[in-house]
């Protein structure tokens, strides 16, 4: 009875929270996506025609695939890049271990606007790589060649994402036992032998928990796409954030968000067929 009292009351607290800030609003949420019309009396009124529509328009159903490929197009990259830093880390950088990582953190600390826009000025005609190609001689004049591009939101967005991705990694080689790699070294297994059958199969519970850190908050992402990528560049977020902000629609802004919730749910649904989903916390 007392551990049960105990785990009652430290699961209240966070129950409590996620009722009030997660399942509560999702609920009033899914509710406004039958609502006609946002103020006045069609707010009362109950509706199936902004599903109907949803299901005829192609473009919103495009628009989501194409955000889709640059979440899994910035969560590849992002992991490819951060798996090398957080091996290194983990094995080879001794007693400047944590100094290094407080390096790799400390871009997170500055604004996330902040480095957006660090970026924008990087990529336009004024920018370091269009100097550096002037100084090349690659090209005659300076003109924005990324910026306001869909490549310019996925290197925007690797950069952002690469130390969050980089912990939970370095989080699973740290866990890994020595004595494995050891092990393999004394039955003559070569290196790259070890990495492929010890390392990369022990450390994918941390390579997946980065993969969705980034794909799932990015699917949604409407900040850079809006700054740097422009009208080709344009994502899912963007038009869920127009509905809301600018043409005032909530019940098709709604919509769209649950249809988005329900893609990524989709997309973890479709991961537990080929994994444990408790290996996302690494357990």
């Amino acid at each position: 009875m007392k551990t049960r009292l105990r785990v009652a009351i430290l699961m209240t607290p966070p129950t409590l929270t996620l009722l009030a800030l997660f399942v509560i609003p999702l609920v009033v949420m899914a509710l406004f996506s039958f609502r006609a019309g946002t103020f006045g009396a069609q707010r009362d009124i109950f509706t199936f025609e902004h599903y109907r529509a949803y299901l005829d328009n192609t473009v919103y159903h495009n628009l989501l695939l194409r955000s889709a490929w640059v979440a899994l197009e910035t969560a590849l990259y992002s992991v490819l890049l951060a798996f090398p830093v957080a091996y290194y880390l983990a094995f080879h950088a001794g007693s400047k271990r944590f100094s290094l990582l407080t390096l790799l953190l400390v871009p997170a600390w500055t604004s996330y606007l902040l480095r957006v826009l660090a970026w924008k000025i990087m990529l336009s005609s004024g920018g370091v790589f269009n100097a550096a190609l002037l100084a090349l001689g690659l090209v005659e004049e300076a003109k924005p060649i990324l910026l306001y591009t869909r490549g310019a939101v996925i290197i925007t967005l690797v950069y952002v994402w690469i130390p969050f991705v980089a912990l939970p990694i370095y989080s699973a080689l740290q866990r890994i036992d020595p004595s494995l790699l050891e092990a393999a070294a004394d039955l003559g297994s070569p290196p790259w032998r070890t990495f492929l059958k010890v390392t990369l199969p022990l450390s994918l519970p941390g390579v997946l928990a980065g993969f969705f850190i980034v794909f799932i908050p990015t699917l949604g992402e409407w900040v850079t796409p809006m700054l740097v990528g422009g009208v080709s560049g344009s994502m899912y977020g963007n038009v869920i954030q127009d509905q809301f902000v600018r043409a005032l629609n909530w019940p098709v802004g709604s919509l769209m968000s649950l249809v988005m919730l329900g893609f990524v749910l989709l997309f973890l649904l479709l991961f537990s067929r080929i994994g444990r989903l408790s290996d996302l916390a690494g357990v």
